[in-house]
């Protein structure tokens, strides 16, 4: 807040999201602002659809009296487009405020196509579920995308990635605002038949936001929690004090890059990562040179699911190269919860995991530790993209601007 008695209108609205303060009174005393000076920035907030009157609260006097109104953030009002990229497979979804799936669409489409022709199939992709969801394009207040590969959160471009050919600097937002903006052109919503407004668009990394998703819906007093995805590749979204850690320019996490000492080649060119030895993709190599057909993580993530012994074996050998990474980990963050997901997820995986973390990981960092698999799934990422868009759109500058920009 800019000061005691210079709360903005997104000032209140923070308060009141947050379960901070839910009355005029409330918001008064939390603020210091005068009840007409409340009246009228709230004023601002139900003009623009933002806020709504819910039920009475109880009454605060011992003398009785009328029962306070209760404030709440109208969920209603806008729809978040989220979408969330992997190696060769992708999920899209239409969500509310409050990170509720309307619809959803999960299908091939392979990152090593291209920026272009993937963002383009994207749009396509959205214009379907909105229209499934029963909501208009002009009701989309924001798209949130995850990608395998570090970010650049500034810019929302990819830096180096090691699996994303061809996307290295590419302007992500741009295009995929663009295709959306394309493929919904006609479906109507446009005030005044103008022309439409470019969406915005936020970009993080698929573990980021993994993590982000999980931790705000089944962790939320977890001030320190950490995910590890282990699909093609390996990653690791770290959330503290309820905010991602990206460290300096969105490389925090990359845990796949670690050095572990064998000599396998890494896709991104270096001999000895953790990801070229404990990934999906290194165990369906391994997989596939034993005769057994496997070419991807989903692959390894089937076998496992129908118990097929050499995979789980070789699940668990490649737990056991990650838990003696994330015993650093583990020591040097101390989280209070470690979550394992992606297609490796599985019991045998985090069997291997458990063995090497107790064994080598202090006793005092590993004492409150939980290590725990997705509660959300494949939906982690999604959710966690809409919550990251919500949460930029809706912070009090960008609140404040935004009301600006709609005359109220």
């Amino acid at each position: 807040m800019t000061g005691r008695g210079q709360a903005s209108s997104g000032d209140l609205l923070e308060l009141v999201r947050r379960g901070r303060a839910t009355t005029r009174g409330a918001l008064q005393q939390a603020t210091g602002l005068s009840r007409a000076t409340v009246g009228q920035r709230l004023d601002r907030l139900f003009r623009a659809g933002w806020l709504r009157e819910g039920a009475g609260g109880p009454v605060d006097s011992p003398l009785g009296g009328r029962p306070s109104i209760t404030l709440e953030f109208d969920d209603a009002h806008a729809v978040v487009l989220a979408a969330d990229l992997d190696t060769r497979h992708a999920r899209a979804a239409v969500l509310t405020l409050t990170g509720e799936i309307l619809a959803e669409h999960g299908g091939t489409l392979v990152i090593e196509d291209g920026p272009d022709a993937v963002l383009g199939e994207l749009g396509g992709w959205f214009a379907e579920l909105l229209e499934k969801a029963g909501h208009r394009p002009d009701e989309v207040c924001g798209i949130g995308l995850a990608v395998p590969g570090p970010v650049d959160s500034e810019t929302g471009r990819v830096v180096q990635p090691p699996i994303m050919p061809g996307w290295d600097g590419y302007d992500i937002r741009g295009r995929l605002s663009r295709a959306f903006t394309e493929r919904t052109a006609g479906a109507g919503g446009e005030a005044g038949g103008g022309a439409a407004v470019a969406v915005p668009v936020l970009v993080d990394n698929d573990a980021n936001l993994m993590a982000y998703g999980e931790q705000r819906t089944g962790y939320a007093d977890c001030s320190a929690f950490v995910l590890v995805k282990v699909s093609t590749g390996i990653g690791a979204g770290v959330v503290v004090g309820g905010s991602i850690f990206r460290g300096i320019d969105g490389g925090a996490g990359d845990i796949g890059h670690i050095r572990v000492g064998a000599e396998a080649l890494c896709r991104c060119g270096s001999y000895g990562c953790l990801a070229a030895v404990a990934s999906g993709g290194a165990v369906a190599r391994r997989l596939a040179e034993s005769g057994v057909p496997a070419s991807s993580g989903s692959d390894v993530r089937d076998l496992l699911a129908a118990g097929h012994p050499e995979a789980a074996a070789l699940a668990r050998e490649a737990g056991r190269r990650v838990g003696d990474v994330l015993a650093t980990v583990v020591t040097l963050l101390n989280p209070g919860v470690l979550m394992i997901a992606g297609d490796l997820a599985g019991t045998a995986f985090l069997t291997g995991v458990r063995e090497l973390l107790y064994q080598r990981a202090l006793p005092r960092s590993t004492a409150h530790l939980d290590v725990v698999t997705s509660r959300l799934g494949e939906r982690a990422g999604l959710v966690g993209a809409g919550a990251l868009v919500v949460e930029h759109l809706y912070a009090p500058e960008r609140a404040e601007e935004r009301l600006l920009a709609l005359g109220v």
